[in-house]
């Protein structure tokens, strides 16, 4: 298959900041001198497992008491980071613990890892064990934070246990999310899909929420930026969608010349107006201008979608976030909706026409010519390709009465098996129950009808995220 992240690369976007802290309690050095050159070499080894994570680390050291907590804690704030660590090596007291979470306004998490799986008691005296005793103050820090009104996060473990590490990098993973909807500039172009009742969404809800800014755009911008597009250019975009789809014989090659042009003008309008991500939909009449543009978003939603810049049909704004999420995390994502039920393989099979992550395919993705695509006017060509089988989690935004937003998550695996040729992205989604109670109890969470089908099973990476974003989390 194609490197599709050579042919499209990614989108650079500014890099995720942890803060990191260590800290123990200063009464203990005077008397245990061995203790504390002990704990900052456990510091170190934190210190050097977080900078080999894909994120911008400040790491402000060790502290032993409430003033150097202090210090850090100012320093911290002024780093403006989406994570704070705070390294508990052996016990300390709340309050070297508390002004770092208050004052710089950023979710911290606790971690307490000693240095082994367990102490040689027959060998061990008072400092030896101190060194093991971070998990001592963590029921302390939650009392806390708990009064304090701050939420509490922890991962207690051993330094070099690969369970522990895997749920920190959960918790790093969740700062990738936070960090790109913090400052995520959300485009929605053309007005919402007619009835549509459970895609309209409030603009005001992404930045009050995350700090998203949502740019309200025309599709006249799109229209103005395709009408200074080249032949030139039209015909190297068609070169790059040779190399990066198989064309079908149904495409016609005016709609795929058409596709190639509206892509080049995206990339413009996406580029013009920093977009992370962009919904859209205009309904057209008889072939006007508009409906022509809407008609031909497919190939550039597509390619766009492929670097980390969402593009989504129906105005799904709301879906277009939950795909930003699982692309930043690295689990792909693609716009999907129930297309039907199998009783007999008791799976769900999934798609949509339009914009489709091409991480997600199992082969290498076509281009199919479409005659209509299903509740839309239009023609031009579609993607279509196969989820590759293996695990797979869908991630959604629901949204309640009184207007807050939830996480809704539910993983399966996807099967091999009879799918249809309409110029879709398909799979068939076995969830190990019978499909039918699966499709009630999902649709009970509040989810919209379209979300994100991400591969591997992420439903933890996306609790995490729900939990530093401040919003609920359900799981189906």
């Amino acid at each position: 298959m194609t490197d599709i992240a050579t042919l499209l690369p990614p989108k650079q976007r500014r890099k995720t900041r942890i803060g990191l802290v260590a800290g123990g309690l200063g009464t203990y050095w005077p008397q245990f001198p061995g203790l504390l050159p002990q704990l900052q070499e456990s510091a170190k080894y934190v210190s050097d497992r977080f900078e080999g994570m894909d994120a911008e680390v400040t790491d402000v050291g060790f502290i032993s008491d409430a003033q150097e907590a202090a210090v850090a804690a100012e320093k911290l704030r002024l780093a403006d980071c989406d994570l704070i660590v705070m390294f508990l090596t052996t016990y300390l007291t709340s309050s070297m613990v508390l002004p770092i979470a208050q004052r710089s306004n950023t979710p911290v998490l606790i971690i307490d890892l000693q240095p082994t799986e367990k102490m040689d008691h027959a060998n061990f005296d008072t400092g030896l064990w101190l060194a093991y005793c971070g998990q001592c103050p963590v029921p302390e820090v939650g009392n806390v934070f708990r009064r304090a009104g701050i939420p509490f996060r922890s991962v207690s473990g051993y330094l070099r246990q690969d369970s522990a590490w895997r749920r920190i990098e959960q918790w790093i993973n969740a700062a990738h999310v936070r960090s790109a909807l913090r400052h995520a500039r959300h485009g929605l172009m053309g007005h919402v899909y007619p009835g549509m009742l459970d895609v309209s969404t409030d603009l005001t809800l992404l930045p009050t929420t995350f700090g998203s800014h949502v740019e309200v755009l025309e599709f006249d911008d799109l229209r103005q930026r395709v009408e200074k597009v080249t032949e030139a250019e039209t015909a190297a975009r068609m070169d790059l969608a040779r190399q990066v789809f198989t064309l079908d014989d149904t495409v016609k090659d005016e709609d795929f010349a058409w596709g190639a042009t509206v892509s080049v003008a995206l990339d413009r309008l996406v580029e013009d107006f920093d977009l992370d991500s962009l919904a859209y939909y205009h309904r057209g009449l008889d072939g006007e201008q508009h409906e022509r543009l809407g008609a031909g978003m497919i190939l550039g939603a597509s390619l766009l979608t492929a670097r980390g810049i969402p593009v989504t049909g129906e105005y799904e704004l709301r879906t277009t976030v939950a795909q930003l999420v699982t692309s930043v995390i690295g689990a792909g994502g693609s716009f999907t909706e129930i297309q039907a039920l199998n009783f007999d393989d008791n799976v769900v099979e999934m798609g949509h026409d339009g914009p489709a992550h091409l991480a997600v395919s199992s082969s290498e993705p076509l281009l199919r010519g479409l005659g209509v695509y299903h509740g839309k006017r239009g023609w031009g060509v579609s993607v279509e390709f196969d989820v590759q089988p293996g695990p797979v989690t869908l991630l959604g935004l629901g949204q309640d009465r009184d207007g807050a937003l939830a996480f809704v998550a539910s993983e399966g695996t996807v099967v091999p098996g009879p799918l249809l040729a309409i110029g879709n992205t398909t799979s068939r989604v076995d969830f190990a129950r019978d499909p039918g109670e699966w499709v009630d109890e999902w649709s009970a969470t509040g989810i919209g009808h379209h979300w994100s089908l991400s591969v591997g099973h992420r439903a933890a990476d996306y609790r995490a995220a729900a939990n530093l974003l401040g919003i609920d989390f359900r799981q189906v």
